[in-house]
């Protein structure tokens, strides 16, 4: 929870790619909230306010999944729209002529966007297949995988675009 609001407020795409991570650990615990509370949220050094407070975030958050029928994969609508606002602020950048070095990074990032969705075989926007493939790599590197020099390269110019998008999400927030 408290993880999620700073990350809100300072890199949108590192807040989502935290949801997706906090919704995948509900998963593993079966949405149990009485699980999530003694086995993984007892684990943090928090008061007991604080334990309070993130149990009930977690708590919420596994029953926003159940009631939108995300229990088993997919995403809460809250971060749902988020990546929608996301993807529109793309969209929008895109065609603005005032944003070369956007244009510029995106067109590197393309050929590996295209591949990674011919690979996933959907239709996702390009911002949510750009996290997809971070996500991934981050749970590969958590497995304590290697990365080949090809996805490496790759992983490079979709992290530039990200972090631009990112950036220019958060300047536009601040107006």
């Amino acid at each position: 929870m408290y993880i999620s609001q700073e990350l809100r407020k300072k890199n949108v795409c590192e807040y989502l790619l935290y949801m997706w991570q906090v919704e995948d650990t509900l998963r593993a615990f079966g949405l149990d909230v009485e699980r999530i509370e003694a086995e993984y949220v007892s684990r943090f050094d928090y008061s007991e306010e604080q334990r309070r407070e993130v149990g009930e975030w977690y708590a919420n958050l596994a029953r926003m999944m159940r009631e939108e029928g995300v229990a088993e994969k997919g995403h809460v609508q809250v971060v749902k729209n988020t990546m929608q606002l996301l993807n529109e602020l793309h969209i929008e950048t895109l065609k603005d002529p005032k944003q070369p070095f956007y244009s510029a990074t995106y067109y590197k990032a393309l050929p590996y966007i295209v591949e990674l969705r011919a690979k996933g075989g959907g239709e996702k926007p390009e911002v949510e297949t750009c996290l997809d493939a971070l996500y991934g790599v981050m749970m590969l590197r958590l497995q304590g995988h290697e990365m080949s020099q090809e996805t490496k390269v790759a992983l490079e110019a979709i992290t530039q675009l990200v972090a631009l998008l990112a950036k220019l999400y958060q300047e536009q927030k601040d107006f």
